[in-house]
Order: C-alpha cells, then structure tokens, then sequence
C-alpha cells in the first residue's frame, strides 16, 4: 500500500474532505471498502441503463453512513463507463418544483455539473455539443472523401445530423430541443458564436422569459420548473445517440424535500418525485438512472416523509415478507448497513497508508492500536447501530495528525483515557459477561 503513487492534489483532496466529515469527489478507488452488494446492484444498473433501460433508486442511510460516498462511487464507475453523469445536492433553494423556481435551480445545477469521463470536473455540455459536431464532421470526410474545407461538405454533415432530430421529434418538448441543436449547428457553420452561446444558455436553462428565447433562438418554448424532467429525459436520449452509454443523474440530500414546511409545497414535490419514479420504472424514458438519497425519517416517516404520500409509499415500500437480516436488492430502496468490524479495520488501514504517503513519513501506529482503537469507538453506547463510518475517519485522522504534529505523544495514549472510561464503565455495568469481543479477531 506505502508503495502507491498517489498524486499529490488527490491525497489533499482526500484528507481535506475525509478530515472534514465530507465525501471526496476524486480518489475514492484508494479508499473504498466493502458495499459489495450494493456496488454490485449499481453496476447491473449501469448495464440495464446502457442497453435502454431506466432505473430509479433510494439509497438510504443515517447522517454519514455512506450515502453520499456511494452516490461518488456511482459517478466514478459510470464515467468511466463512459456515462454522462449529472449530480446535484438538494437545499431549500434547489427542489423538484416550487413557487420560485426551485425545480429550474436544480435541473440549472444538473446541468453546470455535468460531466463525462473527459471531463470529470463539469461544465461538458459545451465539450458534448462540439464532440458531437467533430465526430460528425470526421465521418463524412471518411465517408466522402471530400476536404474538410469543402463547402459541400455542410450538406452531409446536416444530412447525419437530422438523424439524430429526427429521432427526438416524437419525444415531449422534442421539437424545440431539436431546432435548438439545429441553431447550434448554424453556429458552427457559420461561425457566429452569439447563435452556439444562445443554444447553450437555452440548454442550461437560463431563459427567463420565451419571448428573450425567441427573439435569439426563434423557439417558443423555454426549460421551466414544470418542464425541466422533460429535457432530463431528452438529454438522456441525444447522449446515446451521438455515442455515449447513458445519462445518470444524482440526487443527494433528499431530507431537503422532507424538511419543506407547507403541506402543499411538500406534497408537490412528492407528487414530482411520483413523476419520475413512474417514467422511469415503466418505461416512458430510456437510458436513464435516477439515484436519490436520503435518511430513514424522509423515507419512512408516515406524516411528513415519502411514506405520507401513498402513492408513493405503495410503490417504494418494500414487500412485507422481506423479513428483517435479508434485503432486496432489486427494491427501490436500498437501505446502507453499517460496515463490519473487518471492513472498518481495512479502512482505517488505508487511511493510515494514505496519510504516511501524502506527508511522506512512516507512523508509529501499530496494527494493535487499530484494533484498540476499533475497541474504543465500538464499545460506545449504541456504537453497533448509530456509529457511522463519517465519524470513525474523522476522529481517526485527527488523532493522526497531531500524532504527526507532536512527536512526543504516541497514539496510544490519545485514545487510552477513553478506553480506560470504557474498561471502567463495562465493569460497573456488565460485570458477569466478561468476554471480549475481540477476543477472536486475526489481524
């Protein structure tokens, strides 16, 4: 493990962010462990999505048991799939839909966070759009043999690219997407970026009104908050057109939608949510994954979380016969276990390399203090079920650096007060069971 090469901006960002109790977006693949079954799962998504099917998903879990990590292991494996991966994190000024746009916030940041293998950071509609144009350009020059600088040589290219149209038109709202990737094209045949500009600030959503859109565009229509999962949906269908494998689309922070105060403006959102979950689960869209997440009490709270609504509630809810220990992972919803005593063991051990790799030393950290450190942070009360992996790295990083940071204290002794108050709270407490439940783990 010392002997990987993990670059320097990668290790930063995944101290920083796992120092910080947040989920990193780049380095995962050095730190992941465990969620074999749920990686899995995800992964037939991603086969099913590419072959044109749609899949929605609820990934549920409590506040730091790896939901948002799961969602960033989702968009890694699809990029590098070849996906185009669109991901946004809900807030009271993002939704589905709202009085003030809410929804056209969310499907605006779907869109400036999209994002290819090529380009993982965001910001690939453009490099999409012009990969499309290239690819198209290229085809006819080999097919025709003519200069790329020949004049007739538009007339084949418009010709392949009303394929592409006409195969959105019988789409919702296909139409005006497809007159728009018709002025995109004017743009780059003619030169005149304010026409590719307009087509692209129509694609992101940021008309505000449709007379500014038809005055620039000649479209009478404009992505709005009622209409925006439309376009999601057409999106999905021009990517695999032009040659990519899917559009997924990630959701976190769902709890947001839970937290919505007005009845009426929650149910709305639910009755949205409804939407996409029907046009997904029957059909009605292609070559597209939708993944939300977000706490068991937004899910199941029967007075205001997802299971109120009973539209949606009869469709999410898992069957009563899956009894408590199995789960089924075809369901919706897919509930996050915490990870074992083994897998939390192999993660401290990884963070424990990359924190050696990244200040370039060797740590006096023992594979014992692990283990006695896994003893401290198991053996707190209700540690079994409320412990989350966010916390154990967390602490585990601090101790860390100020074991690097003060070379007089060992880490032993940082961790030793709260296992001496555990060894003295046990006694007092459970003086007749005195096993340790340790007592069998092999390193």
């Amino acid at each position: 493990m010392n002997q990987l090469n993990i670059p320097k901006r990668v290790s930063t960002a995944l101290l920083n962010s796992l120092g910080s109790g947040v989920t990193p977006r780049i380095g995962l693949e050095y730190i992941a462990v465990g969620r074999k079954n749920e990686i899995e799962t995800l992964l037939n998504d991603l086969a099913n999505v590419s072959e044109g099917g749609s899949v929605f998903r609820l990934v549920v879990g409590r506040y730091g048991s790896g939901k948002s990590f799961l969602l960033q292991i989702i968009r890694n494996y699809a990029m590098e799939r070849n996906y185009v991966v669109a991901d946004v994190d809900l807030s009271p000024e993002r939704k589905l839909c709202g009085g003030k746009g809410q929804g056209l916030a969310t499907y605006r940041q779907l869109m400036q966070n999209m994002s290819t293998k090529v380009r993982p950071d965001g910001g690939a509609l453009s490099a999409i759009l012009e990969r499309w144009i290239s690819q198209i350009q290229l085809s006819v020059v080999g097919e025709t043999g003519l200069s790329p600088s020949d004049p007739s040589i538009n007339s084949h290219v418009e010709s392949k690219i009303l394929k592409v149209i006409n195969g959105m038109d019988n789409l919702v709202h296909g139409f005006d997407f497809a007159k728009v990737l018709t002025t995109y094209w004017e743009g780059v045949k003619s030169g005149e970026g304010n026409l590719k500009t307009s087509a692209l600030k129509w694609f992101r959503g940021e008309y505000s009104t449709k007379t500014e859109a038809f005055s620039e565009l000649g479209v009478r229509i404009i992505i709005d908050d009622d209409t925006w999962f439309d376009y999601i949906k057409l999106m999905a269908s021009f990517v695999v057109q032009i040659g990519y494998a899917g559009f997924i689309m990630l959701i976190d922070e769902g709890v947001n939608l839970y937290k919505i105060s007005n009845t009426i403006n929650r149910n709305n959102n639910y009755e949205k949510l409804l939407t996409m979950f029907n046009d997904t689960m029957q059909g009605k869209s292609s070559n597209l994954g939708i993944y939300l997440c977000g706490t068991p009490q937004f899910v199941e709270d029967n007075r205001r979380g997802l299971f109120s609504y009973e539209a949606l509630k009869s469709r999410i809810e898992n069957t009563r016969f899956v009894k408590e220990g199995l789960r089924d992972m075809q369901s919706p919803l897919i509930y996050l276990d915490r990870i074992t005593d083994e897998e939390i063991y192999v993660l401290l051990l990884k963070v424990k390399n990359l924190h050696e790799i990244h200040y370039g030393y060797t740590s006096n950290v023992t594979d014992e203090d692990l283990v006695e450190f896994m003893r401290v942070i198991l053996r707190r009360i209700g540690a079994d079920t409320l412990i989350t992996p966010r916390e154990i790295i967390r602490d585990f990083i601090g101790i860390l650096n100020i074991v690097k940071q003060n070379p007089e204290i060992t880490f032993k002794s940082l961790i030793s007060k709260d296992s001496e108050l555990f060894r003295t709270n046990k006694k007092d407490s459970d003086d007749e069971d005195t096993e340790d439940d340790f007592s069998e783990f092999a390193l």
